[in-house]
């Protein structure tokens, strides 16, 4: 009774796999954690903050489509200025004068000529009907040598819509042709266009 006990037979367990303590990635320094801190404050939450962040995306964007305007810098012209054959269809167009090119002087000038002399308004119509003929002489003779030099240059290329961008460039005034002329009246066109 007073006598020592027998150990009790110690049971032994299977061991279970080892867990492993921890989130599984390192913790991030004080700096890595104030950036993402300030990162998710910086966040639009209102309603009214994401249009003022959409607004001033806008704006952005805006603002370097009309610097490539100026500039023709192809990433950020818009889509139906994109592309070398478009480049290459405004370039053929700036390096050439055509009649085009008068006809809303002419109109402008035959508006207001019959308010200045009714003598004048026969032959201003006149006139302005020659400059009309010429004009859309012009710009079949300019379809033409622009399709066949478009064919040449870029025969596998889809030329839709070439002859409206030609057109609609060639009847606009030199200076306020957008995206702005890369090139003056008369230059050599390079060889390849990218």
């Amino acid at each position: 009774m007073f006598g020592r006990k027998s150990p009790a037979p110690q049971v032994v367990e299977p061991e279970s796999p080892v867990k492993e303590v921890g989130k599984g990635r390192p913790t991030p320094s004080r700096k890595e954690a104030e950036a993402a801190r300030k990162a998710r404050l910086k966040q639009p939450r209102t309603r009214k903050e994401i249009n003022a962040a959409n607004r001033a995306q806008r704006a952005e964007q805006g603002s370097k489509m009309r610097e490539a305007m100026k500039t023709g810098d192809e990433r950020y012209l818009p889509l139906r200025d994109r592309g070398p054959v478009k480049r290459f269809t405004r370039d053929w167009i700036d390096a050439r004068f055509t009649f085009a090119e008068i006809v809303l002087p002419v109109l402008i000038l035959a508006l207001v000529v019959p308010y200045v002399s009714i003598e004048l308004a026969m032959y201003s119509q006149l006139f302005t009907l020659v400059v009309m003929a010429t004009v859309i002489v012009n710009l079949v003779v300019m379809r033409y040598l622009l399709r066949k030099e478009l064919k040449r240059r870029f025969p596998d290329a889809d030329l839709k819509g070439t002859t409206y961008y030609a057109i609609m460039r060639a009847i606009q005034i030199r200076p306020l042709r957008l995206p702005k002329p890369q090139v003056k009246i008369g230059a050599q066109l390079p060889d390849t266009y990218r």
